[in-house]
């Protein structure tokens, strides 16, 4: 897969179309970056753009953006609500795919230098790219805001990173670095700004000073009021969403907001968010409230009822779940074709896809039959006694479904290195030895997918057993279909390992791998037998 950054520029203008629309046609007509979304505030008087690329790309799309503000946007002459510094306020750079926290390091002290040579104004790094301990945190920068900067330019602590110490009433200063993804998180409530802003204080790490930390761990946070939806928020920035899961910001705004008797009527995501925050969330209310939800659609649905995300506006997981806008920038995924293009290209004159791509997709299969069988006996009158039986029946299927569908794409991308490596250099001694290497990893990776397909695929037999004995009588095909599907995608897993065992130099490795793959094949012949004999009992 490719390497991509996320870049969320915010730039101090949200009231006038003209100029956030030429902004976002610089980002997206900047080659290699693709603009994911453009969320204004009319209050907050601020725009934040998100856009994923490769590196280089994402830094030239930034810079193109700051480019086209800097003749758009006036400083002297702006307000709202959100705390500010510059027309390019601040411009992050978080890593998405195949790229690492230093990648993106390096990205926002490109941008940072080449943006300062450009305009000649100054800019300041925070985050992971921060060179002081007093820059890292944001608001740290930021204090004094727009306003501060004439004063806080002349002092020697605060001279910027890149660009000159001198104040440029127009554009003021920027901030770049590299962070974790952040979510923009703002809870809404019928109160005042002042109600909202206490609400704020109590929850935020920061709280109300040394001697009055808030409750929430990486949470930033102040009260605002909307005017164009005439309610108030409380405004958090979720720096760790793995830490303070995004339910747990709304449970305690609620919280607080009960004991002042203030209603709270749904929140907001602004800009992006990643899946996994979503779907925390859900595995939370699922697990409190004792709910049976297998489908990611429908976990989704259930976080955007739990906090009211729509509150304000229609939330499209497809527009703002970021995994769902970068896939749909990632044609060339196997999984993503149709099942006639697929065939197709197992048919064409090419190595890969191969045997131990279409292993993975006939083992997807037979978890999606399992399920089925498990869906097509839940919830229906004349089986509801077995209700809690398939509710656990049905998940490992269904989770190995999607685990198995990554594996598709995981057999050809881990052959496609091996290939690669063939054809590294071999002219001098050297070269010869780093290719031999090379294909030696090659070769142990293209060992590994198989492997872990016919592992994964193990923890299913036990549940299949009993899916067959329990599972609606009518289904009974579609469970020994799916025996049969399991078994030889076991097979070819075999199959997949023990040809590309042979070359591998590696004795321990080669003799562990080989006795392992063979008891998964010895297990998947006699578990398949053994479904298939209890589905032959069944009348």
């Amino acid at each position: 897969m490719a390497q991509l950054v996320e870049c969320v520029p915010n730039f101090s203008e949200g009231r006038n179309k003209e100029v956030i629309d030429a902004i976002a046609a610089a980002v997206s007509g900047t080659p290699g970056c693709s603009l994911l979304d453009v969320d204004p505030g009319a209050s907050t008087n601020r725009t934040v753009y998100t856009f994923v690329g490769s590196p280089a790309a994402v830094v030239e799309g930034a810079l193109n953006a700051a480019r086209q503000a800097f003749t758009l946007i006036d400083m002297s002459k702006h307000s709202g609500e959100h705390p500010r510094t510059g027309a390019l306020d601040v411009c992050p750079f978080i890593p998405v795919q195949n790229v690492s926290m230093d990648d993106c390091v390096q990205c926002a002290i490109a941008f940072g230098q080449r943006l300062a040579e450009m305009l000649h104004v100054p800019v300041y790094l925070y985050g992971e790219a921060a060179r002081k301990e007093t820059r890292r945190s944001l608001p740290s920068v930021r204090a004094g805001e727009y306003e501060a900067l004439p004063d806080k330019l002349k002092r020697p602590d605060w001279s910027p990173d890149f660009g000159p110490a001198m104040f440029v009433p127009s554009w003021g200063a920027t901030v770049t670095g590299a962070r974790k993804f952040l979510i923009a998180y703002n809870v809404n409530l019928i109160s005042t700004k002042e109600q909202a802003h206490r609400i704020a204080l109590d929850i935020r790490e920061q709280g109300r000073g040394k001697d009055q930390p808030g409750l929430l761990q990486k949470v930033q946070g102040m009260g605002w009021y909307l005017e164009e939806s005439n309610i108030a928020q409380v405004s958090t920035n979720i720096l760790d969403y793995e830490l303070t899961p995004l339910h747990r910001v709304h449970q305690e705004v609620c919280r607080e907001a009960e004991e002042l008797k203030l209603p709270v009527v749904g929140s907001q995501i602004v800009g992006l968010i990643p899946l996994k925050a979503v779907l925390d969330s859900a595995d939370f209310f699922i697990h409190r409230d004792g709910l049976f939800i297998v489908e990611e659609e429908h976990k989704v649905r259930l976080v955007i009822s739990k906090l009211g995300l729509d509150s304000l506006g229609p939330f499209n997981p497809e527009e703002r779940i970021i995994e769902y806008m970068v896939r749909s920038q990632e044609d060339s995924q196997l999984v993503s074709l149709s099942v006639q293009q697929f065939v197709r290209s197992v048919g064409a004159r090419t190595a890969a896809p191969g045997g131990g791509s279409v292993s993975a997709a006939i083992a997807a299969m037979g978890a999606a039959l399992g399920a089925m069988v498990g869906q097509m006996t839940y919830g229906k009158r004349q089986f509801e006694n077995l209700d809690s039986v398939m509710r656990r029946l049905i998940t490992p299927f269904h989770h190995a479904m999607n685990d198995l569908l990554i594996m598709v794409d995981a057999d050809s991308s881990a052959f496609n290195s091996y290939m690669a490596a063939l054809k590294m250099p071999k002219n001098t001694a050297e070269e010869i030895k780093r290719r031999e290497a090379a294909m030696q990893e090659g070769l142990q990776r293209a060992v590994s997918v198989p492997l872990a397909l016919a592992d994964r695929i193990s923890v299913l037999w036990s549940p299949l057993k009993e899916m067959v004995v329990h599972g609606n009588i009518a289904c009974k095909s579609d469970a020994q279909v799916a025996a049969k599907a399991l078994e030889t995608a076991v097979f070819g897993a075999y199959y997949n390992v023990i040809i590309n065992l042979k070359d591998v130099t590696d004795d321990t490795f080669r003799m562990a791998t080989q006795k392992r793959v063979a008891a998964l094949l010895q297990e998947a012949k006699e578990s398949a037998a053994a479904v298939l004999l209890a589905a032959d009992k069944r009348n």
